[in-house]
C-alpha cells in the first residue's frame, strides 16, 4: 500500500483514510479533574512556556538534549478525561490537533506502516499542530526479542522508526493509554512527562454532577447524595447515567427526572 499525497497542503491520505488536523473541541474550562492531575498537566505545559529560559538562558539545552521536547503521556482507566485533556492542551497552545489511532496507519503490507508514521509526523510539522496518539499502547508496546517472521521484523522496524521520529520532532506529541504497563521502556524514557488519570474523588464527582445536570433539567436531584453513591465511577459513566435518567424522566407522565431515577441509572 502506498501513501498518496493530497493536492491540499493541510492533509494527506494514509492507509486509505484522510488525516486532517482539527480544531480542539474542549478547553481547560471544560475539564473536571482532581487538582493533582490538573497541577501535573500545567507543570508539563511549562516545558513549552519556559523552555527558552531553562534551555537557552540557563544552559540546560546542552546537558538535557531530548528533554525540551514536549512529549506527554496521559494514562489511566477509560472515561477519566484523557482525550478531553488532549483537546484542552491543543487549545492551550492555540494549535490544531491531529488525532491518530494505530489501526488507521497500520498496513497489511510489510514496510508501509513506518512510511505512514513518517507522513503523519510530516503533516503535524507542516501544520504546526499537536500530534495525539490515542490508545498509544498499540504502537508503543514492547519490541519483540525473537523475530520469527517478516511480520515480527516489520513490528520492530515500526517501533525503531517511531523512536527516531520522536527524537527528531520538535513539536508537541501527546499519548493516551489505558495500558501503560505495555509500553516499551525505550518509549518511556523519551516521553518527558507521564500523568496518571484516576477515577474522580467525591469532590470531583460533585462537580461532574453539577456540570452534567443543567439548570433547565426538571429534577429534584440531591447532588451530594449522588456524589456519594457514585464512588468508583468515571466521568463518562456519570454523564451517561444522567442522560439515561433524563430519557426515563421524559417518558414519564410528569416529564420530571426524580432523584430516584438518577440513583437507578447509577446502579
Amino acid at each position: 500500500m502506498s501513501v498518496r499525497v493530497s493536492l491540499e497542503a493541510n492533509k494527506r491520505v494514509v492507509s486509505g483514510g484522510t488525516f486532517v488536523p482539527q480544531k480542539p473541541r474542549y478547553s481547560f474550562a471544560d475539564l473536571i479533574l482532581p487538582q493533582q492531575t490538573m497541577d501535573e498537566i500545567m507543570q508539563a505545559l511549562a516545558v513549552r512556556d519556559l523552555g527558552h529560559l531553562i534551555y537557552e538562558e540557563w544552559g540546560l539545552g546542552k546537558t538535557h538534549r531530548l528533554s525540551h521536547k514536549v512529549g506527554i503521556n496521559l494514562y489511566g482507566p477509560p472515561g477519566t478525561g484523557k482525550t478531553m485533556a488532549a483537546h484542552a492542551i491543543a487549545d492551550y497552545f492555540q494549535k490544531d490537533l491531529l488525532i491518530v489511532n494505530y489501526a488507521d496507519i497500520e498496513s497489511k503490507y510489510v514496510g508501509d506502516t513506518p512510511k505512514n508514521l513518517t507522513t503523519l509526523f510530516w503533516l503535524a510539522n507542516q501544520n504546526e499542530c499537536v500530534l495525539f496518539f490515542d490508545e498509544a499502547d498499540a504502537i508503543l508496546n514492547r519490541r519483540l526479542a525473537r523475530m520469527e517472521s517478516a511480520t515480527d521484523v516489520s513490528v520492530n522496524q515500526t517501533r525503531s522508526v517511531l523512536l527516531t521520529l520522536l527524537n527528531e520532532y520538535d513539536g508537541v506529541v501527546l499519548f493516551a493509554t489505558n495500558l501503560i504497563a505495555n509500553y516499551d521502556p525505550a518509549f518511556m524514557r523519551r516521553i518527558l512527562t507521564h500523568i496518571q488519570f484516576t477515577l474522580p474523588d467525591r469532590a470531583c464527582r460533585h462537580r461532574l454532577f453539577a456540570k452534567y445536570i443543567p439548570p433547565e433539567l426538571p429534577t429534584n436531584a440531591h447532588i451530594d447524595k449522588l456524589a456519594a453513591l457514585s464512588e468508583g465511577m468515571s466521568g463518562s459513566e456519570i454523564a451517561n447515567a444522567v442522560l439515561l435518567a433524563a430519557f426515563k424522566g421524559a417518558r414519564s407522565p410528569q416529564r420530571f427526572v426524580e432523584h430516584a431515577l438518577l440513583v437507578e441509572a447509577l446502579a
